[in-house]
């Protein structure tokens, strides 16, 4: 067992030298012998010598002193730091080794011969009697690396991603198993991109086109709406643009372009029980819950969205079916019975359609189709279009090199 290591000498002017070390481990009871590792250059193991020599030291000393290959360069060799040096004959490491040995230190021929020696020593120690035996101890195993042990295929590690949609191992990334020079080859589009990356499948050209349609027709409205004048007083404020893209989108919600999920999910829970639409309405309003895709700020009955319109013609021409949208536009004729701004909004009409594409399209089942709604794919399609606005505002914003944003006092009502 090893009582104690201490590594000294390296300063210029060390704390203590190896003689006050060995002196003191002379006197403590638990330590039967000491190991000394000195180098050339300094005088420091001298001091040991002279303590050897005196009789202060009574415990065996195993020692050796590094650098005696400095004999074999034909000019002075500086080892490690400022102390170790080859310099006069009687710091050399021979000189240093041999004057321990004179002294009565236990010194090896090499230093490949130090752990022999050390060795040697504690047995000798064994045999007299100064140290009791003591049983070898069966050291535990290793285990073994787990890279290596997996590799043998002796364990299996459990994985921390799960990925389904894309795989970067081969020589090119795929896409849903669709490798990317074929996206490129076949012309593929954003539509079709996002079809395998998010609905992990290829759709047909007037899906991932509606897809297209949607995002062109959401990437901005101007920039009074929410999501772009938060990007643009965060931009003004000097902000970097992932910054600036992030204050914009996280306006997106309920009241402002969040309402595709939930368009689409009360949408189809009335169209699929049966409801009319004045019972899903009226059902609606006795719950305290708006309708959402239905009711617009600036848009009415006489100024119809023309998002709203280019999304239903191209359904029409396109979709083998529209039975949502066609029950969206019930319930649209009914609460413009009630209030002149209660138009389906963008958000309803790419609620219901999306409905009808995913229905329409038969390539997805029930449970795809309630899940996608429910995870809120519909309105990460707003997300993703209304980042490319947003983005654009930021980009007008630092081009124009437009000053910290600071809002008019004559806007504000102060009240007590």
């Amino acid at each position: 067992m090893v009582f104690m290591r201490i590594a000294i000498g390296g300063d210029v002017f060390p704390g203590s030298t190896l003689s006050d070390h060995i002196l003191r481990f002379n006197n403590i009871p638990q330590v039967k012998m000491m190991v000394v590792l000195g180098e050339l250059g300094g005088s420091d193991e001298y001091s040991l010598v002279e303590a050897l020599k005196q009789g202060k030291v009574q415990k065996p000393v195993v020692a050796w002193v590094s650098g005696t290959c400095a004999r074999l360069f034909k000019s002075e060799v500086q080892f490690g730091h400022a102390g170790a040096k080859s310099g006069g004959e009687l710091e050399s490491a021979q000189a240093k080794n041999q004057a321990l040995r004179d002294a009565g230190a236990v010194v090896p021929t090499s230093f490949e011969a130090l752990e022999s020696v050390i060795k040697e020593t504690f047995e000798k120690l064994v045999e007299e009697g100064n140290i009791p035996p003591v049983p070898e101890v069966t050291p535990p195993p290793i285990p073994e690396d787990l890279k290596t042990a997996i590799k043998s295929g002796k364990v299996r590690a459990p994985t921390h991603i799960i990925s389904t949609i894309s795989d970067d191992r081969g020589e090119e990334p795929c896409y849903a198993g669709v490798p990317m020079s074929t996206i490129i080859e076949r012309g593929y589009g954003v539509g079709d991109v996002i079809s395998l990356l998010w609905f992990k499948r290829s759709l047909p050209r007037y899906c991932t086109q509606f897809i297209e349609i949607c995002i062109m027709l959401c990437a901005d409205h101007g920039p009074c709406v929410s999501g772009a004048h938060n990007s643009i007083v965060t931009a003004r404020a000097g902000k970097d643009l992932v910054s600036s893209l992030v204050s914009g989108l996280l306006t997106i919600g309920p009241r402002f372009g969040g309402a595709i999920d939930d368009a689409a999910r009360y949408f189809k829970d009335a169209y699929d029980r049966g409801l009319t639409p004045y019972e899903f309405v009226e059902g609606m309003k006795k719950k305290g819950i708006r309708v959402p895709g239905i009711g617009h700020r600036i848009k009415s009955r006489d100024n119809r969205d023309k998002r709203v319109q280019l999304l239903q013609k191209y359904a029409h021409t396109h979709f083998p079916s529209v039975k949502y949208m066609e029950y969206a536009v019930q319930v649209e004729t009914y609460t413009l019975s009630k209030a002149n701004n209660l138009v389906m909004n963008v958000d309803g009409a790419i609620g219901s359609l999306f409905l009808d594409l995913l229905s329409g399209s038969g390539m997805f089942s029930k449970q795809e189709i309630d899940e996608i709604v429910e995870i809120g794919y519909l309105n990460g399609l707003f997300v993703l279009a209304r980042s490319v606005g947003l983005i654009g505002h930021t980009f007008d914003q630092k081009r124009l090199k437009q000053p910290l944003y600071r809002h008019p006092w004559e806007d504000v009502l102060y009240t007590k």
